[in-house]
């Protein structure tokens, strides 16, 4: 059984929630120890090698299928998370620079629908979580402890600490990576 409640081998399609949150949605698991933070800050630095792996071998007819009914499509996904990663860097490096800064969110929708989710190659994306993913890690291993607890607050979704910011991070390349999976299983591919 799938994480998000659905089997592939089973003939019923999973419902659009299990489609769009294949891991559910997120939960903070808490204060973690400096083991489990180092685990994610190894999970960002390899971030990019874990999608160019899932998506490179796709064809283009592939990286344009929707990985829901309504949903973006593949390609769209590559794009909105190099976005959304260098959304997320910023205010991540603004909450350890100011004093609990307010952060505005972005509509990430209409993002989606301009010309370079489009027409530029994913390739590009890919590059660019490369190079921010190993510049965050690198930044997040300098921190002292207590600077993890440091916060800025986000105008949907409240105070957040930074560690909490890390784990939200994490999650966020994990849930977009499951659609693009269950997408590839679900097709065959």
């Amino acid at each position: 059984m799938q994480k998000g409640g659905w089997s592939p081998v089973n003939s019923n399609l999973p419902n659009i929630e299990q489609l769009r949150y294949p891991i559910g949605p997120f939960v903070s698991p808490g204060q973690p120890t400096s083991a489990q933070r180092k685990e994610s800050i190894d999970e960002i630095r390899n971030m990019a090698q874990v999608w160019r792996a899932a998506v490179l071998p796709l064809t283009l007819e592939q990286l344009n299928t929707p990985y829901r009914p309504g949903g973006w499509n593949v390609k769209q996904v590559v794009h909105h998370l190099a976005d959304n990663n260098m959304n997320a860097y910023l205010r991540f490096k603004r909450g350890l620079t100011e004093e609990a800064p307010e952060i505005p969110s972005y509509r990430e929708e209409l993002w989606a629908e301009l010309s370079d989710y489009h027409e530029e190659p994913i390739e590009t994306s890919l590059a660019l979580l490369d190079s921010l993913n190993r510049r965050f890690a690198g930044l997040l291993v300098s921190l002292e402890e207590e600077q993890f607890n440091r916060t800025f607050i986000s105008l949907m979704l409240g105070t957040m600490t930074l560690d909490t910011a890390i784990q939200r991070y994490n999650w966020h390349n994990r849930h977009h990576l499951a659609q693009i999976t269950s997408l590839i299983e679900r097709s065959g591919w």
